[in-house]
């Protein structure tokens, strides 16, 4: 997801530092598409008195609209994010409920919506991506907390006649020894608290007071997701509702010739079947009825022909050899920020090394399939669903239909996954869901209706991560030193046409493609790139380009260094240079010397067929370091890798929560792996996409899954993201052992052993 990098500050709670230029850019765009599309007429949905708001107070910085206390002390902190697996409903509670005094065990989660209290603050619009919620908010849920005691004790003082200062809090509890001693719980005096003025400042505590903290913490939803009884979006069920399924189109954006419709009406418990527009321009039809089942049954009955000679019928075959072709020559330069181009001629270098790289389309293949619940009314709408943007999805639904944006709701969901797919700025899932609303209510049908996507339905007529190849040319000498490095990636533009292009395109190159490349090695590159225009929908994936760049950078490197008989984990060390050259490596040289430290590189002695593998990658301003094992079983064709242990350092800053952590870095393991597995990419002939479901789309299981232990550097400075950055490094750790045991340097993910 889009992202921004900060430079670094003392503490967490100093003023906001000087804005590094992706950092405005990604302001910018905030304010370009969230800040124009929230409804900033509608009530505050928590206070109903809502107390005294300082002049100029944002608000993302007012109380009652995160913190609500009940009689019973029970204690909901609202998260300003969806979450989908990552815990931020968690560590942002736990972040909130430090400055307040909560008593942990009574706080309650849930999440907030469109309204403008709920945007990222950093960013100025509604995002849950780019690993930014607890790097973002951090501050802000200190703040959040600390005003919420203040205004607790400031009740307190004027009931009891005593001094603020008098007064102490812990646990739920308000309490003052003056005056012969008083006490009282926070929901005791939490509605006289709430009419009190909102401090402007606050003082934070030093964090050798925390108590919550740092300290590994179980989800408050875990027991409800370990037992079935949490619910997600695709489970919304409202009085009345209907469920609807689309029959999309085999190849993207073709239009309808003819149907009939005669045996899908006939299907019992279907109510209607409509004619919808789809994202992109495409047409559908919506098969409405009682549940998922009967209108899948009727989408199945269904007769259509489709228009598929008026749209491009792409073929990756033949994409791949297009785009082998334009990496042979320069394309567009990356901006100079990116990289640095002082190379040398690479003719004259004494040694050569040329590698060209392929990567396939991808699947977000998120464990719950896509659903949006629209209740639409004549003068309002309201959506269930798990929205990475609400506020952008509620414009697009308000443009949609018509209506204004503050009678536009969404009530974010707890989502099954994501990883990016959630994330549409075109909101296409949404606006179609809404489609089927309308045309259900033009029917004279109206009804709250669910639209379903199923695997299938996501698999082939989705988003996917863009098909990439790189081609580099790399000129260095015997001491491995690199003295020319020219570069070039095609890859579509997952920018390109959505409302950040104006911001994050720069020179017609997408920052999001070149991202990972060169960093941390002090090293000269030549970078260009191409954008080839693809009929295929693409959009952010798990770590974006750090899916390909880590991969290219991390097996480059290390060839490098066996080439020139130097160890990789040393000669990583050395291009990363010292704290002078470049202070940002000693966050990279701490992660990959932890991860060396814990696995016993070097020094344990690893059994016979089994190798080491390393590999080192920052993404989301957090560094991951692996330091894997991983051997080859089987004879001949039967030849299969397998990856057995898996160690990663970590450097995430503080961390806030290290069990989510460490689940993060097991779950992008897993995910990681599943790159490298036969048959795991998605294909296109002559349009129509290839892949429909598992069977076709292998996953790892868990007779896959690697030992994986998750260590974590100690740090006091503000906290980074862990949403995505443990992906990246994994791929290219797991090839460096392969290639250690076979000589062979696997150049396209899914691997494909010689």
């Amino acid at each position: 997801m889009i992202h921004q990098r900060y430079l670094p500050r003392a503490a967490a709670d100093t003023a906001a530092p000087a804005l590094s230029r992706r950092q405005f850019v990604t302001l910018s765009v905030g304010g370009a598409i969230g800040l124009a599309f929230m409804p900033f007429a509608a009530p505050d949905v928590q206070a109903q008195n809502a107390p005294a708001v300082p002049g100029g107070q944002k608000p993302t910085e007012q109380p009652g609209a995160f913190v609500s206390i009940a009689r019973d002390g029970s204690t909901t902190i609202l998260c300003n994010r969806m979450d989908m697996g990552q815990g931020i409903e968690t560590a942002l509670a736990m972040i909130c409920a430090e400055e307040l005094d909560a008593d942990w065990a009574q706080v309650k989660t849930g999440f907030g919506n469109q309204m403008p209290n709920y945007i990222d603050p950093m960013m100025g619009m509604h995002l849950t991506g780019g690993s930014n919620s607890v790097k973002n908010s951090y501050t802000q849920y200190r703040e959040l907390g600390a005003r919420t005691r203040a205004m607790i004790v400031a009740a307190a003082a004027k009931q009891w006649g005593v001094a603020p200062e008098l007064i102490s809090t812990d646990k739920g509890v308000v309490k003052t020894t003056a005056g012969g001693g008083k006490f009282a719980t926070y929901g005791d005096i939490f509605d006289a608290a709430m009419k009190e003025p909102i401090p402007e400042k606050v003082a934070l505590k030093d964090p050798k007071q925390f108590r919550l903290i740092g300290q590994p913490t179980a989800l408050k939803v875990a027991r409800a997701k370990s037992s079935g009884a949490q619910g997600y979006g695709i489970d919304v069920k409202l009085p009345g509702q209907l469920t609807a399924v689309i029959l999309r189109p085999p190849v993207f954006n073709a239009k309808l010739k003819s149907s009939d419709t005669t045996a899908a009406r006939a299907v019992k418990g279907v109510r209607a079947v409509l004619p919808v527009k789809l994202d992109r321009g495409g047409e559908g039809i919506a098969v409405v009825a009682d549940g998922y089942w009967p209108a899948k049954l009727g989408r199945d009955a269904l007769k259509a022909e489709w228009d598929t000679a008026a749209v491009p019928r792409p073929d990756t075959d033949q994409l791949l050899a297009d785009y082998r072709a334009l990496a042979a020559k320069p394309g567009l330069p990356a901006p100079q920020d990116t990289l640095r181009a002082d190379t040398a001629p690479l003719a004259s270098a004494p040694r050569k090394l040329v590698a060209e790289f392929a990567f396939p389309y991808l699947n977000h293949a998120q464990m719950e399939p896509l659903a949006c619940t629209v209740d639409l009314k004549p003068d309002a709408c309201t959506l269930y669903f798990a929205s990475q943007m609400p506020g952008v999805d509620a414009g697009a639904v308000a443009a949609t239909t018509g209506l204004k944006p503050e009678q536009v709701n969404i009530v974010v969901q707890m989502a099954g996954g994501g990883f990016g797919r959630r994330a549409v700025p075109s909101s296409e899932y949404v606006r179609e869901a809404t489609h089927v609303a309308m045309a259900l209510a033009a029917a004279g049908q109206r009804a709250p209706v669910k639209l379903v996507w199923s695997r299938e339905d996501d698999m082939k007529a989705g988003y996917y991560r863009p098909l990439t190849v790189h081609r580099a040319e790399i000129g260095f000498d015997a001491q491995g030193q690199v003295l020319a490095w020219d570069h070039r990636i095609v890859s579509q533009s997952i920018l390109k046409g959505s409302p950040f292009e104006p911001f994050m395109v720069v020179g017609g190159v997408d920052g999001t493609t070149t991202e990972g490349m060169r960093e941390p090695y002090a090293i000269p590159m030549n970078l260009s790139v191409h954008h080839p225009q693809v009929d295929v929908p693409v959009l952010w994936w798990r770590s974006v380009g750090a899916t390909h760049t880590a991969y290219v950078m991390e097996t480059l490197i290390d060839e490098i260094a066996v080439a020139t008989k130097q160890d990789p984990v040393a000669y990583r060390m050395k291009l990363m240079g010292n704290d002078t050259q470049d202070p940002k490596a000693a966050r990279h040289r701490a992660a990959l010397q932890l991860a060396v430290d814990k696995s016993g590189y070097g020094k344990k002695a690893l059994p016979k067929g089994t190798a080491w593998g390393v590999a080192v990658h920052e993404s989301f301003e957090s560094v991951v370091a692996y330091v894997v094992e991983a051997k080859i079983t089987g004879t001949g064709k039967n030849r299969k890798p397998v990856l057995v242990n898996v160690t990663a350092g970590v450097h995430c800053n503080l961390c806030v929560n290290p069990r989510t952590v460490e689940a993060q870095v097991q779950g992008a393991v897993v995910m990681a792996l599943g790159t490298t597995m036969p048959e795991h990419r998605i294909t296109l002939k002559d349009g129509v996409v290839q892949q429909g479901n598992f069977n076709r789309y292998p996953m790892p299981r868990i007779t896959d899954a690697p030992t994986v232990a998750v260590h974590i550097v100690p740090s006091n400075d503000p906290p980074k993201g862990m949403g995505e950055p443990g992906l990246p490094p994994l791929a290219p750790a797991y090839a460096n052992a392969i290639a250690r045991l076979t000589g062979q340097r696997l150049r396209e993910l899914p691997f494909k052993l010689a």
